[in-house]
């Protein structure tokens, strides 16, 4: 077991969001919760899910996002070995592979 222990996560935020009803709302309620520059780095990092899915390489990924290597490789890492969430997103919002693009 890790050294350090996880703190036991709350499943009111997650409950919160899923009660959202549109995109306009998220929006809303995400500008309440995070800073602007929280906001910019999750959107940020699932840009960058998006275009290494589509297969594009990091230094275009770079290019295009401003994403520095570390970001790139732990999204990589999270797509590769995560929890599979990138995955749900992906197939429930049509967003193929390079082939489908």
């Amino acid at each position: 077991m890790n050294k350090r222990m996880k703190k036991e996560r709350s499943e009111e935020m997650y409950q919160a969001i899923l009660s959202l009803e549109t995109v306009e709302e998220c929006k809303k309620f995400f500008d309440d919760l995070c800073t602007v520059t929280e906001l910019q780095a999750m959107e940020q990092r699932f840009q960058v899910a998006v275009l290494l899915r589509q297969g594009m390489i990091y230094n275009s990924i770079l290019e295009k996002t401003g994403a520095s290597s570390a970001t790139i490789s732990r999204v990589n890492r999270s797509l590769q070995h995560g929890a599979d969430g990138y995955a749900i997103v992906f197939e429930r919002m049509g967003i193929g592979e390079k082939e489908d693009t």
